[in-house]
């Protein structure tokens, strides 16, 4: 085990080396979970709307991706589609990071858009407007500001995913560890500080989302 004089000496020694790593992880995440929440959005209408195969094919979706490991989806988009796509490092394991928490995020909008009273399309409804335009004007905003806390930690948890693009060779924070502990010899050493690098990340995340939650909840 390491001593704490030298993993500080290590740690203020390397964080040069982890900054541009450390970027890449957070335009990672960003990436994923932007087209994550498009993927989600689109699954959760399919999976309440009342066209006939939309509830089958959402299920099938959710129930694929959340049933496959996520080091499976980044190698079969990486090692699998790189003959028809070159998709490149970052956008394979971007498009596999955003395929996953889609999953995961388009359970988070279906439980919002359904725990909108249904007296609200109904008056939608009532005033003319086709279930369409209830959606979009009426409830979709509201399940929209319901999902903001979720899907803040829906990020977090994208974020330490990100670790598992180092397995396609991304530089992100992970990989650099990875490439340092080799080098040295000392893989507790770096393994330990990489593990900080996260925890301090997330720790900040889960303030600003906390304080989200706080917010939205004195505006309810």
């Amino acid at each position: 085990m390491p001593s704490i004089a030298h993993l500080i000496e290590e740690f203020f020694r390397t964080l040069p080396l982890f900054m541009k790593p450390l970027l890449l992880t957070f335009e990672l995440t960003f990436a994923s979970v932007v087209v994550g929440t498009v993927i989600g959005l689109l699954v959760a209408l399919l999976k309440v709307s009342k066209f006939p195969a939309g509830p089958f094919l959402a299920n099938l979706y959710i129930t694929v991706i959340r049933g496959t490991p996520l080091i499976v989806q980044i190698f079969v988009l990486y090692f699998g589609f790189y003959k028809v796509v070159d998709l490149g490092q970052f956008w394979s394991a971007a498009l596999a990071l955003a395929v996953h928490s889609g999953a995961y995020i388009a359970e988070i909008f279906r439980g919002a858009i359904q725990s909108i009273d249904r007296g609200q399309m109904e008056a939608g409804l009532s005033l003319g407007m086709s279930t369409r335009q209830t959606m979009r004007r009426i409830i979709l905003p509201q399940a929209l500001k319901r999902s903001i806390p979720p899907l803040g930690n829906q990020f977090i948890l994208s974020l330490k995913e990100s670790s598992l693009a180092a397995f396609i060779a991304m530089d992100e924070l992970f990989s650099m560890a990875r490439r340092l502990s080799a080098e040295t010899f000392d893989e507790m050493t770096f393994f330990l500080i990489v593990a900080l690098y996260y925890l301090v990340i997330v720790m900040v995340f889960t303030y600003f989302v906390n304080k989200m939650e706080q917010r939205l909840a004195k505006g309810d």
